[in-house]
């Protein structure tokens, strides 16, 4: 098997159109609607406050649907000046989203506890990203920025008998709207701190009854929070260009979208902070921990991202419909990681990602008087590539090796298919149950290689080392298949109440670890040899699961005016996948001269939690003088720890692990007082997010984050025309420096001479001013 790189985009005619901006959006997505009132996917805006959402592939009230679901309006969202996915985090109780370490658009993504943090070939997501219900099966380009979005919902517990793959954590689905029937054009610009200049402009207009047309360009920059005071180039910056274009047609029973992206991501490599003096040369700690000395430029930092998506609905009935679901999508990148972050190489990697992935998908829906459901096939073939250097120039000097690289190549294929469904019976107006189930085969195929080099880096990066040694040679296969069933049971009291129980499995498949190092497998069975079946043992990990039960409670009261959502839940993770890397001392001379990573299913876990999401209208009219105050708020408890966890040794540790990118609370509360001021309205926004202590990896270490709280202001102006917005916001008001994530090789794992423990940090205070015009 020869390395697979991504295929060419010839096929850009069906792709997730997983971009970071979506068609131009003429409707708001969390509609508010009478109790009584008829739902359909096109329903108009009322005025009582209750939130309409798809996540059980049909329109429904979020009071009705038995899911722990969150649902954020675009409009919402342009209001309080979000602009990436990473975010709405912090408000929706029990998530985590980052950006990855050392990248800029790599999405980290934890629900409950459950996620994927190294984004490598070879390790599938824990919580599923989808646009207009095309899967993102790779992280890379995932940090979306935020704009022309009708709703995004966030899913919370295992997923995958109402859509696509399967997740064992839970998704997060971006919503766009269909094009408007009239020509519209949409102006959207940000200016603020440290130069940021954002300029989108959407676009639509019919060209006949049955067709529209929709176009959309954005230019994102931003200077750096900080310097490279090695390289004189800005550090945490952003230089992001991105196009979309969308086509449909809808004549009665037929709608049809077609739609293709690109995204071009510039902005220069994110390098970590160091937080310990250099062991080695003695390099101080910087003052601004946005700012670094990493030299690592045998590589640039390029993003390219593009694909689309074909979507066809077909009306068979009155109560049956046909739905396909074609994407495709490629991404390539490269990036220059510097865990040392210091001028020498101490533990340098450049790094190559290419991934492509092609999906279909076909359901049949179901809406009678009493049974509703969806019925559907699903199919993704993708292919993920990785390769990188390690470069250790200063150990190998230490030890007579000058230029001691390990470079590996990673080639990881992936074919899935499944079937799944998932009914709902209503009884009466009272009792409904709902069934549904999805079997799913998987087969992951892998070509891992291994090669040490001297003499600098390896040829990918045009460099003058010499191959001494392969230390990995392997092709492996495996195939995994799961039936993950769920059932639920709701009682409607009245219209305004839902409770519920119910109980669903997640599956995430197992693979082989693409930084794995067939010539360090143990000799399991003692016969002084380690054969191809020991090597395979020791790269491959098998699957894990979650049994998750949870129970909820969901009202409007107050004629709508106060909504609440209450759920507790039970979670039994089995078969946790553990990835890591370790030190490697190939000659035994007690320097870690390489490294090795070690995917295990070591550990066991109990997650356990309650969620209480709420939101308030105190009046419309309040004191009589036109004004409106509003509150949400949400609290996320989670009680999570291993039941066991089985470290390299075969010792049970699980009392001195945790897991990782999981606080115990999380807590938002905000506000918005919107006042009548000369023909609009100005709404003043407050908001405050807190989350508890967090650890980046299950081991306990210095780059745990405590407590800490965000405080974000915000002031808009709204036409009551609805053509015209400007709002000025601060976000991170009281400058809090929080770590979001980093590279730790001095807890358990040493590499390098320098002691090479760096963080990333969250954004600094930022004061932009935002302004949209429609025509």
């Amino acid at each position: 098997m020869k390395f697979r790189h991504a295929k060419p985009a010839a096929a850009l005619l069906a792709g997730t159109a997983a971009l970071a901006f979506a068609a131009p959006a003429a409707a708001q997505s969390s509609q508010d609607i009478d109790s009584d009132t008829e739902l359909s996917e096109d329903a108009s805006p009322a005025e009582d406050g209750i939130i309409v959402v798809t996540a059980r592939r049909r329109t429904e009230r979020i009071t009705d649907v038995p899911i722990a679901v969150t649902a954020l309006s675009g409009e919402e969202l342009v209001r309080g000046g979000t602009l990436e996915i990473t975010e709405i985090a912090d408000e929706v109780p029990n998530l985590t989203l980052e950006v990855s370490r050392g990248t800029n658009t790599t999405l980290t993504a934890f629900i409950r506890g459950v996620g994927q943090q190294d984004p490598v070939a070879g390790f599938e997501a824990g919580v599923g990203l989808y646009v207009d219900d095309v899967y993102l099966n790779r992280p890379q380009g995932a940090v979306l920025d935020v704009y022309d979005v009708e709703r995004i919902e966030v899913l919370r517990g295992p997923q995958g008998t109402l859509y696509g793959r399967n997740t064992i954590g839970g998704a997060i689905k971006y919503v766009t709207a269909r094009l408007p029937d009239e020509t519209q054009v949409k102006v959207r610009g940000t200016y603020g701190s440290y130069d940021q200049a954002d300029l989108i402009v959407s676009a639509s207009t019919p060209l006949s009854d049955n067709f529209r047309l929709g176009v959309s360009g954005a230019r994102l920059s931003r200077g750096g929070y900080g310097e490279n005071l090695e390289l004189g180039t800005e550090n945490y910056n952003k230089d992001v260009w991105a196009g979309r274009g969308t086509l449909e047609f809808d004549s009665g029973p037929l709608f049809v979208r077609l739609s293709g992206d690109y995204v071009k991501d510039n902005s220069n490599a994110r390098q970590g902070g160091r937080l310990l003096e250099g062991r080695f040369t003695g390099a101080p700690v910087l003052d601004n921990p946005y700012d670094t000395r990493a030299g690592l430029n045998v590589v640039d930092q390029e993003v390219e991202a593009y694909g689309g998506a074909l979507q066809i609905a077909y009306e068979l009935s009155d109560t049956l419909t046909f739905k396909s679901i074609t994407g495709y999508r490629e991404d390539a990148s490269t990036s220059p990681i510097d865990f040392d972050s210091l001028p020498a190489a101490d533990l340098d990697v450049p790094a190559i990602y290419e991934n492509d992935q092609f999906s279909q998908e076909l359901q049949l829906l179901v809406e009678g008087d009493r049974l509703s459901g969806v019925f559907g096939v699903y199919y993704l073939d993708a292919n993920a590539y990785t390769a990188f250097d390690v470069a250790l120039f200063t150990t190998g000097d230490l030890i007579g090796l000058p230029g001691l690289n390990a470079q590996t190549l990673g080639d990881v294929g992936t074919e899935t298919y499944s079937v799944f469904g998932d009914f709902t019976y209503d009884f009466n107006d009272w009792i409904s149950l709902s069934l549904g189930g999805r079997y799913t085969w998987d087969n992951r195929d892998s070509r891992i290689l291994r090669t040490t080099f001297i003499g600098g880096y390896s040829d990918l990066f045009d460099g003058e080392g010499i191959p001494i040694a392969v230390t990995s040679d392997f092709e492996g296969e495996a195939k995994y298949k799961e039936f993950t069933p769920r059932a639920s049971l709701a009682f409607k009291p009245s219209i305004d109440h839902t409770l519920y129980v119910s109980y669903s499995k997640g599956f995430k498949g197992g693979g082989f670890d693409p930084r794995g190092q067939t010539s360090a497998a143990p000799d399991f069975d003692g016969n002084g040899t380690v054969s191809y079946d020991e090597q395979y043992r020791f790269l491959n990990f098998q699957p894990e699961t979650v049994d998750s039960y949870e129970a909820g409670w969901k009202a409007s009261l107050l004629d709508n005016r106060l909504n609440i959502a209450l759920a507790g839940f039970v979670g039994k993770y089995e078969d946790v996948q553990i990835p890591g890397s370790i030190g490697f001392d190939s000659n035994g001379d007690g320097v870690n001269d390489s490294f090795i990573g070690v995917t295990t299913n070591a550990a066991s876990a109990d997650i356990n939690g309650i969620e209480f999401e709420g939101n308030a209208l105190v009046g419309r009219d309040f004191a009589g003088t036109g004004s409106r105050i509003g509150f949400n708020w949400s609290v996320g408890y989670l009680d999570a720890g291993f039941n066991e966890y089985v470290d390299a040794f075969g010792n049970d540790v699980a009392d001195e692990r945790v897991i990782q990118n999981t606080p115990e609370f999380t807590a938002h509360a905000g506000v918005n007082v919107g006042i009548p001021v000369a023909g609009g309205i100005v709404d003043f926004l407050g908001s405050v997010s807190m989350r508890s202590e967090t650890s980046q990896f299950e081991l306990p270490g210095p780059l745990d984050q405590g407590a800490y709280e965000i405080v974000d202001l915000g002031v808009v102006y709204t036409a009551d025309s609805d053509r015209f917005a400007i709002g000025l916001h601060a976000k991170n008001v009281f400058d809090q420096r929080y770590i979001v994530s980093g590279y730790d090789f001095v807890t358990g794992t040493v590499l390098g001479l320098e002691g090479n423990l760096t963080a990333f940090y969250g954004d600094p205070r930022r004061v932009f001013v935002t302004g949209e015009v429609k025509f």
